[in-house]
């Protein structure tokens, strides 16, 4: 774990030293915000109350490559940058002894409906050597923290809403758009979990998490947003383009930058 620490340490020299740098987008996918919208680049950072250990989720440029790849693939999906992640598997004394950590929003998406989420997702650089640490599905995600207001749990008011993503099919380079939406699956944390049958153990679909969630009560709403891993393997590599509805983040080194997708 000392070469984990250090390329941490860095991650983080490098990250305070960045200068502002300019951002494009990729032609025809997504268009600067007027004015910025819902998710503003002062609201995004570590959520200090999820992180456990000392992992890593910075703002940084690339990655590039690796090496020998080019094309689309071999840069961040939108502008020079992108939110890198480290978390180790074996380094504190708690059990399990893994890191974990959330990237995200505490503030703009306070109370928006959870059942008015249609799309959600991301762009990820996996590596094989994240891949040899935890097999193919060893992959950061994409955390909601509700309210679910089920009926059949009023006294439940929290929960985590955890989308797993499949296998990325590329390794060492950037991957395409990965939808949360039709791909991979979805639990909830606690109480909720046990109650609609969509928990860790039981996964369930997108569609079939918002029916369960759906159950003729109050509707629920959203606490936070984060893309974050742990705490279970390995990994080290980077996320770019979180979608969530029409909006696009940007992850850049000098800040989150809003899209709208077209």
């Amino acid at each position: 774990m000392n070469a984990l620490s250090g390329m941490k340490r860095t991650l983080a020299l490098a990250v305070t030293t960045l200068a502002a740098i300019a951002v494009s987008t990729v032609p025809g996918s997504a268009a600067p915000v007027p004015g910025g919208t819902q998710g503003g680049p002062d609201h995004w950072g570590v959520i200090t109350r999820n992180t456990i250990g000392s992992p890593v989720a910075a703002l940084r440029n690339g990655p590039y490559g690796s090496f020998g790849v080019t094309g689309r693939s071999a840069r961040p999906p939108y502008g020079t940058g992108s939110l890198g992640i480290e978390v180790a598997d074996n380094s504190t004394s708690l059990t399990p002894p893994s890191e974990k950590v959330d990237f995200g929003n505490e503030v703009d998406f306070y109370r928006n409906p959870v059942l008015g989420l249609n799309q959600v997702g991301f762009h990820v650089f996996q590596t094989g050597e994240n891949t040899s640490h935890g097999g193919t599905t060893n992959m950061p995600n994409i955390r909601f923290e509700i309210n679910p207001n089920l009926t059949a749990a009023p006294t439940t008011t929290y929960s985590s809403m955890v989308w797993s993503p499949p296998a990325s099919p590329v390794t060492d380079r950037w991957s395409p758009y990965l939808d949360a939406t039709t791909t991979g699956r979805w639990f909830l944390t606690g109480n909720a979990g046990t109650v609609t049958g969509c928990n860790q153990s039981t996964p369930c679909t997108f569609p079939q998490l918002k029916t369960a969630l759906n159950d003729g009560g109050t509707a629920p709403v959203i606490y936070t947003v984060a893309v974050g891993k742990g705490r279970d393997n390995l990994w080290a590599g980077a996320v770019d383009g979180l979608r969530i509805n029409r909006n696009i983040y940007d992850f850049e080194a000098a800040g989150v930058r809003t899209l709208r997708a077209n």
